[in-house]
This record gives structure tokens, sequence and C-alpha cells, in this order.
């Protein structure tokens, strides 16, 4: 990632980022941009435990401490919970700050706390094509909107809006979106899906809890008694349980009208990127499965969605990208 060569150093000041989630809180330098490749240099990067620390401002601290370069005077966090009135909570952990409160402990110049999958969507832009892999392929109109998505803990959603005017970010709670059946399958399973559920949202299905919900239903729906699985239980056991393997191929499936609503909504003409920690995993069988035909299945707009390209992004970094984005956007 690191080009120095065709770096400008004399005009980018460097950014604090970092990528705060419940198991590990990452930091790094962002020492520079290059215009030529659309690609941040990123130095210093270090991973802490985020169970080791009490409070936020502590681990940010330790990394502060260790740098073998003067303290930038800017910063960027990337965070895997809500922010509500610059106020910043992290429950899995117990973490709580107030946004302005850090800027001024930390003696920043500029500070910019956003959610992970703002963060995505930031990045999008910048990412190297080489490095992710291409479900859908299409025509992505230069400087259209951008939409980010992907199932992990949760499912997360965002949007890169764009026209004349410039970008903005748009972050949302599409994963609590009703689930929407398609085909008579759907149908079936969102009904046993309701036995147990009484809102059945994206994220009730495409995450990883959602898998192991998903696989409960695929078994009543087939007639067999579901054991006790979790996701990754499921995965293993795919190559020799019917309904395990049934299970991830509707995932995949479903997922395609999921993301096609999705591109509706946002208007994401300039394409579709999908992350997560799922289906990284599941390469194969989403390239395999009907996850394109369901995209694409949405009547009388068919031939809008049929345009747009899907990328499932595999690159590292994403939050420690758009992070750098977010702050570089500012003074582009």
């Amino acid at each position: 990632m690191t080009q120095t060569t065709s770096y400008q150093h004399k005009d980018f000041d460097p950014i604090v980022v970092a990528d705060i989630g419940g198991t590990n809180a990452r930091f790094a330098i962002v020492a520079d941009y290059c215009q030529q490749t659309r690609q941040f240099e990123i130095q210093h990067q270090i991973t802490y435990p985020s169970a080791e620390f009490q409070s936020f401002e502590a681990a940010l601290n330790r990394f502060l401490s260790q740098l073998p370069i003067d303290r930038p005077k800017r910063a960027c966090l990337a965070v895997a919970g809500p922010i509500k009135s610059q106020q910043v909570y992290l429950t899995n952990l117990g973490w709580h700050f107030g946004i302005a409160e850090l800027k001024t402990q930390m003696q920043f110049d500029e500070l910019a706390v956003i959610n992970d999958f703002a963060a995505f969507a930031y990045a999008a832009p910048y990412l190297d094509a080489k490095q992710n892999l291409i479900i859908k392929s299409g025509q992505p109109e230069p400087d259209a909107n951008i939409a980010v998505m992907g199932p992990g803990t949760g499912f997360g959603a965002a949007c890169l809006a764009r026209d004349i005017n410039g970008s903005a970010v748009m972050s949302c709670e599409a994963g609590h979106i009703n689930l929407a059946p398609v085909t008579a399958l759907d149908r079936q399973l969102l009904h046993a899906l309701r036995s147990n559920l009484q809102h059945v949202s994206i994220e009730s299905v495409f995450s990883g809890p959602g898998i192991a919900r998903l696989y409960r239903a695929m078994a009543e729906v087939k007639g067999h008694t579901p054991m006790d699985l979790n996701a990754s239980q499921i995965s293993q056991l795919a190559a020799e349980c019917e309904v395990c393997d049934a299970t991830l191929t509707h995932f995949c499936d479903w997922m395609g009208s999921v993301a096609g609503d999705l591109a509706l909504t946002f208007g994401a003409l300039g394409g579709v990127y999908i992350g997560g920690g799922i289906l990284p995993r599941m390469t194969d069988r989403l390239l395999s499965s009907r996850f394109i035909e369901r995209f694409t299945e949405k009547g009388l707009m068919s031939q809008y969605v049929g345009q747009i390209p899907v990328t499932l992004v595999v690159q590292d970094n994403i939050p420690l990208i758009g992070a750098a984005a977010c702050l570089h956007e500012r003074r582009a």
C-alpha cells in the first residue's frame, strides 16, 4: 500500500486514525496521500485488545505515547457503536466519551468520530479494485451515489451521496428494516422466523446470529429437527448436512434481494460494496448462488439495478482508510 515515491509530503498533515470494536482497538497514523493512485500511506499501525483498557482515552493515550513521531494535530475515529449528541457509546466495553471533551484532552485541532459503516462509505472511492472481488459486473456512473453494506455481528449499511455540490455520507439503521420475502421459500422461512421473533428485520437473518436463526427456520420448513448450531458449526457441517447447506445457499440468494433493495433505496448507480465478516469466507458459494439474479429482479427497475456493479470487499484496513478519507475530503 505504501508508494512513497509518488507522495506529496509537504501538503499533508498526518492523521491519527482508529478502528474501535468490541474485541480490538486498532490505531495508526496516515502519513500521506497519493493523488495519482488515490491511496493513503498508513504507518505505525498497532492493535490492542480492547478489554485491556478501562476507557477509550486510556487506549488512545497508550498509542500516542508510543509514537516515534510528533503527535499529530488531527484525528478521525471509526467506532462500532452509536454516536448521539456528540457522545460516543461502546456498550460492549462500557466505554463512553464526549467528542468535544476528547478533542480538548488530547489537544487535537481537528477531531471527527464516525460510525464504522460511515467509514466504509468514506473509504469506497479509495479502494483498490485489484484487492477485491467483483460479484456482479456493471457500468458505474462517475460521481454517482455508492452504497455499502454487510452482515457481520449485525448488519450495517451507509451511503456515500454525491452530486454537483460535493459529497456526504449518510449513516442509517437499514439493518432494522423489515425483511421482505420474494420467493415462496422466502415466505415459508419468514413464517417460521416469525414464530420466534416479533419483528423480522434484515439483521435478524443477515448476521452471525441470523445464520443460526435461518438454519432453524430452514429445518422447520424442510421437516427436520434442528440441532443446536451456531454459524461456524453450520458452515463446518454444510458439506454433509442438507439443511446447513441449504441455509448457507439461501443466505447468499436472499442477500441478493436485500442488496438490490438497498441499491434502489440509495440510488447507488456508483456501485454497491459489500463487506462485513461473513461473506468473504463464503466467496465460492456466493459466486455460485442466485445473488445476481435476485439483485436484479426488481420489476420496472430491473434495468436500473442491472447496470450497478457489486464488489465484495476483502481489502484490509477499510475503517482506517475511511477515517482518513473523512478528514481528507474536508480539505479537498
